[in-house]
């Protein structure tokens, strides 16, 4: 016999990086660690991107922007956490997302992971991050449209 509120995920991580998709998918991450008293692990991972790793004068730019929005996230998640009685912290990360997202995911041996839907239109045809991360089959993932 199973004990109501034992069953489900413990651990949920989320990928966030400022876009659109990815708070969406931390507003529904949040309410379901909320609801199964799991931790939240939101995850931002630092890229120097693909145009500006080809132009030095541009890392600079984004690795500044880099900075504020893993700020912004970890100001937006301590706040939102508290009020919401959760447990949660942001983990930062510097690399490729899915590399990065995953290597986060075995380590803390996560229950869930959670991913915006891609908005860009070339993802149709390579393939997004959150097909990526379905593919590796480690771990349940919800892609949040």
């Amino acid at each position: 016999m199973f004990e109501l509120g034992t069953d489900g995920p413990k651990s949920i991580l989320v990928a966030v990086d400022g876009s659109e998709p990815s708070l969406r998918a931390s507003a529904y991450a949040a309410g379901l660690a909320r609801r199964q008293g799991a931790e939240l692990i939101a995850v931002f991972v630092h890229t120097a991107g693909g145009l500006a790793a080809t132009r030095p004068e541009a890392i600079v730019g984004v690795q500044e922007s880099n900075r504020s929005v893993a700020a912004e996230l970890q100001r937006t998640l301590s706040e939102n956490s508290a009020r919401l009685g959760l447990k949660a912290r942001l983990v930062e990360r510097h690399g490729s997302p899915l590399d990065e997202i995953s290597k986060v995911a075995d380590e803390l041996r996560v229950d869930a992971v959670i991913v915006g839907a891609s908005s860009q239109v070339g993802h149709r045809f390579v393939g997004a991050l959150g097909i990526h991360l379905v593919k590796l089959a480690r771990w349940p993932v919800t892609v949040v449209p």
